[in-house]
This record gives C-alpha cells, structure tokens and sequence, in this order.
C-alpha cells in the first residue's frame, strides 16, 4: 500500500470519489518470501509476437524451455486477446490495465500519468532506459506513447534504430544489437529498464520467406508428419525468437550480469495468424492443427506462458520449485514484478495480482469471462463449468461476474480521468 488520503482526494476531486471509494476498499495484497527477490537487478521486458507456448519443446527450443522450466513457470497463464491485436496485448502487459478502447487504448494514455508501469517505477529507482520495436516506429503510435510509458527513448525504424540495425531486421539484430551502452553501464553499477516489442513471429506465414529456409529442416526433424505445412512456418518464425534469447543469454553471461538480470516475456495475442483468412492467405484452421484441439471458449484460445527467468534463479530454484499453478494472465505482470523488484507500488490500484501473494487469482476477459481456480465463466453463454472436484455455487459466480465487472469498468476510468495524475500529479510522469 502506499498512505494515500483519499477522503481528502475526493473532496478535492469530486470525479474522482467513486474509484477512491473503490480502491481504498479493496484489501490490499501482503508482502511475502519473494518481495524483493530482484530488487536492484536490470530488466528487460519482451512483447512476443504470436508467440504461443506450444513452442516450447526441450529439443527445439532449448532456451525457451531453460527459462520457462528454470525460472518462474506459469502453468496457467492467459495472454486475452482483448479484441485489438497487438496494441491492447503490449497495452495489458505494460499498464495492468484492461484495455478499453481497442488498439487506440494505449493512446489514450498519452498525456495521463502512468505512474505503475514497469517503466515509470524503474525510472523514478534512477534506472537507465530505454524502448525498441523492429518494425515501424510510428506504427500504432508508438512514437507518441512510449516515452510516457516509462522510457527516457524509443526507437523503431524512421526514428534511429536504423543506426543500430539494419530495417526490419530479425529478433537476435534486436535483443543483441540494441544493448551494449546498458550492458556496459550495468557493470558499472548503473541498472537498466529495456522494453522490446518483437516483430519476427508476425505472419503472414509463408514458404519463401528467410526464417523457414533457415530452421524448416530442425522444424520436420523434430515433428516429422505432425504439422501441416503453414504451421510448421509458424514454428520456423519461432525459432527466430529461440535464437535471439540464445544470443541475448550468452551475452549477459559473457558480461556477467545474467544473475543481475531479469527477462519477462509474454505474447501480445495467440497465433491468430493461423486462422482461416483470406488476409494471412489461409483457407484451412492452422490454430487446431497447432493446439491440437479446435477451441472454443476463451480460455482454450488464449493459453500460453509468461517466462520471468534471472540466472540467479537456476542456483536457488530446482524445476518446477517455483511453479504458478493458479490461474494467471497478462494484468498480473505488473504487480508480480513490482513485489519481485520490492517497487513501492499500491496493489490496490491495479486490477492484476501478484502471484505470490494470497490474492483471489481471478483470469478475466474484457467480454466479461473469467477464470478461477473453482471453474471457468464464458459470458457468451453465461455458463459457468466448475473445475473438477468443484461444485458449482451460484452465489460464487455472481461475487465473481461483480468483481469482474468493476475491475473492467475502474481499467477505464483511470485512463478517462487520469486518476494516477489525479492522485500522484499531472507532471510527475517519471
């Protein structure tokens, strides 16, 4: 919690009552065994287009398994797709929001303060900072929100990450290309905040294009006869990311600052660049060929994995040692680093939790589904499916579907009326 009179806030900001009514009634979550387990180390937060955790195979993709097996594991994590592509995924992983106002969400936030992010926190610790995206800066109005999210700079391509890279260039030009000054300056004591938004996984997926050339072979050899040919490209985009974790890893070891780092990763949407679509140039459901299974509710849609891998964590940490086995999704990144980084943030005043603490663990869609540990709520049909050994509780559902219902509606009053600035000050952005 942060002491914060909101009596007084409201009498001064009538507008404003109702979320301070909200929020200073909402029990705060407690500090625990892992606050504070990463205070002062660097991080590095990664956006993973299409990434899907079906990727993740001990042979394939040995350094997504290290890091998802040998950091932190989330066995049941949702990356909600929120109806607005890549934008409202980077917009939940980065605000602990839910996004209101589809891909112009982040936008929104432009001239707000948004004094949680990751971004913001770090800077106001006196780190080093810095955001990247390898496609073009401008694209989704990154170039007006990205700074305010918490980066002293933001570079794609049109606004310097040219002198970097070269354009459009692939995942392991990115996480290797971008860093040295930070690098350089962790060993010297000066602590880092990176934020990458990566672009290789993005379809079309196509036989011609450089990625399949280079890793089809490894792709057929690992999975021979079990994919069809769109989705075996799919995983080929994917190993692009697999090679640039690799070379980012070995990186921060040969600096010797990989114990003194953290790597969170987590998808902006599911694959849906393997649906049937003329535009991706699909006619068959690559998305059920990749599952393994044809989806239908949220939940089976959205499925992943978020990675928070330090190497500190594989001297402390056996496999599966430090397992979230409870729901989990992409609004609770913020609160869980928070607690990890012993950040002086207000649990409060988010809508995710951090998974150490003893939180409700609530998953929820911007449809108004969820997920619990007791069962799943698919608002389309207004059913609820306990979980087995569950029964169902009607009065349990209807405690969830209101808290789910005030957490989408407080998601959007904060970014409507500035309620951070309203509270912490207009200015005080960093």
């Amino acid at each position: 919690m942060i002491n914060i009179d909101f009596d007084a806030y409201s009498a001064a900001i009538p507008s404003i009552a109702g979320l301070n009514d909200y929020v200073k009634n909402r029990p705060a979550s407690a500090k625990n065994a892992y606050t504070g387990l990463f205070k002062g180390k660097n991080l590095i937060l990664i956006c993973a287009e299409a990434f899907s955790d079906v990727v993740i195979d001990p042979e394939l993709t040995p350094t997504l398994y290290r890091m998802s097996h040998r950091g932190i594991y989330f066995s049941d994590y949702y990356q909600p797709t929120w109806g607005g592509s890549t934008s409202t995924g980077e917009y939940s992983f980065v605000m602990g929001l839910v996004p209101r106002n589809g891909v112009k969400s982040i936008l929104n936030t432009e001239h707000n303060n948004n004094y949680f992010t990751l971004g913001n926190q770090l800077q106001r610790e006196g780190y080093a900072s810095c955001a990247f995206h390898n496609g073009d800066y401008n694209f989704y109005n990154r170039d007006r929100t990205h700074k305010n999210l918490g980066y002293s700079n933001y570079y794609g391509f049109g606004n310097g990450l040219e002198n970097y890279i070269r354009k459009w260039a692939d995942d392991t030009a990115l996480l290797t290309g971008t860093n040295d000054s930070f690098i350089e300056g962790a060993k010297k004591g000066q602590p880092f905040s990176l934020y990458y938004m990566t672009v290789s996984g993005h379809c079309k997926y196509t036989a011609g294009n450089i990625k399949v050339k280079n890793n089809l072979q490894k792709v057929l050899d690992r999975y021979p006869g079990k994919y069809k040919n769109t989705t075996n490209y799919y995983l080929c985009y994917q190993l692009e990311l697999e090679n640039a974790l690799t070379q980012l890893i070995a990186k921060l070891e040969a600096a010797g600052i990989a114990d003194d780092t953290v790597i969170c990763l987590t998808p902006d949407h599911y694959p849906y660049g393997l649906e049937i679509s003329g535009t991706f140039g699909n006619s068959e459901d690559y998305v059920t060929d990749l599952y393994g299974y044809k989806y239908t509710t949220p939940w089976e849609k959205d499925h992943s994995t978020c990675i928070i891998w330090s190497e500190c964590l594989e001297k402390e940490l056996s496999d599966y040692a430090c397992e979230i086995s409870s729901p989990s999704y992409s609004l609770d990144i913020v609160p869980t680093l928070s607690n990890l980084f012993g950040l002086p943030y207000d649990s409060r005043m988010l809508v995710g939790r951090d998974v150490f603490s003893n939180t409700e663990a609530i998953a929820l869609w911007n449809n108004y589904s969820w997920r619990t540990v007791e069962g799943s709520y698919d608002a389309r049909s207004r059913t609820f499916t306990p979980h087995p050994g569950h029964v169902y509780d009607k009065a349990y559902v209807d405690r969830i579907n209101g808290v789910v219902r005030n957490r989408i509606y407080f998601s959007g009053e904060v970014v409507r009326l500035d309620y951070y600035g309203c509270i912490f000050g207009k200015d005080d952005v960093t």
